[in-house]
């Protein structure tokens, strides 16, 4: 007795693509190969399936990564960003009359 689901379809006269095996290797030196169809184009680079950082295609030629990502900004980046200097010292100055003054709240 077979438990489970069971295809009814048979592999009678399926004829199958032809494959070639694409060897990839990360910077982790993890090595593995990919099956592609022989008429697939095959890309330079591939997610390890260990480590999940690029790997590069044996043979590949002079791949260099490409950093898309933006790079960091810090805080300072980012308020700059929204208001001018100026604009900034005058918050301060709001800000620090408000404390000497005592009041805990701005605007208050």
């Amino acid at each position: 007795m077979r438990m489970g689901s069971n295809s009814l379809e048979s592999e009678e006269g399926v004829v199958f693509v032809e494959r070639q095996n694409v060897d990839y290797t990360c910077p982790e030196g993890h090595a593995f190969d990919i099956p592609f169809a022989i008429d697939a184009e095959v890309p330079d680079t591939w997610d390890c399936p260990i480590c999940s950082k690029t790997a590069v295609r044996n043979g590949a030629e002079d791949f260099q990564e490409e950093n898309t990502a933006k790079p960091q900004r810090n805080h300072w980046e980012h308020l700059i960003e929204r208001r001018s200097e100026e604009e900034l010292r005058v918050l301060l100055d709001e800000r620090l009359e408000a404390l000497r003054s005592g009041r805990r709240h701005y605007g208050r």
